[in-house]
This record gives C-alpha cells, structure tokens and sequence, in this order.
C-alpha cells in the first residue's frame, strides 16, 4: 500500500499549496511534522503563483492501493 504524506500550507495571497512526500517514515509524529512545516516556512524555499509559504494549514497521510490488470 502506498502512503505520502501531504503538508498543507497557507501562501502570502491566501491560496493553499501542498507538498507530498512519497513513503513518509513511520510513526508519524505530529510534532516533528509541525516542527518540519514550520522549517519550510522559515527557509522560503519555495514559491508559488499565490507567494511564499506563510502558514502551515494541516498534514494527513493518504493511503493508495493499486491493483494492476493484465490484460490478455
């Protein structure tokens, strides 16, 4: 089963940006998630259409499952 977690943030112009990340270790620790967002924050390291990060809105873990069909 695939997993990425997804961390949600608030931009300069109030739109919402996400970053994913592929097989996040687990346990996910809530804290070091939020410690980690607000990292991100500080280091402007990434823009958007909307600006920099300003705000970490939230974080979730989507579970993916994949069946593949061989067709014949």
């Amino acid at each position: 089963m695939a997993k990425t977690l997804e961390l949600q943030f608030v931009t300069e112009g109030g739109n919402n940006a996400r970053l994913t990340v592929d097989n996040p270790k687990e346990p996910i620790e809530e804290a070091v998630v939020k410690q980690a967002m607000e990292a991100i924050i500080a280091a402007e390291v990434f823009f958007t259409s909307g600006g920099k990060f300003v705000t970490a809105k939230g974080a979730r873990v989507i579970e993916r499952n994949v069946t593949d069909y061989e067709l014949v």
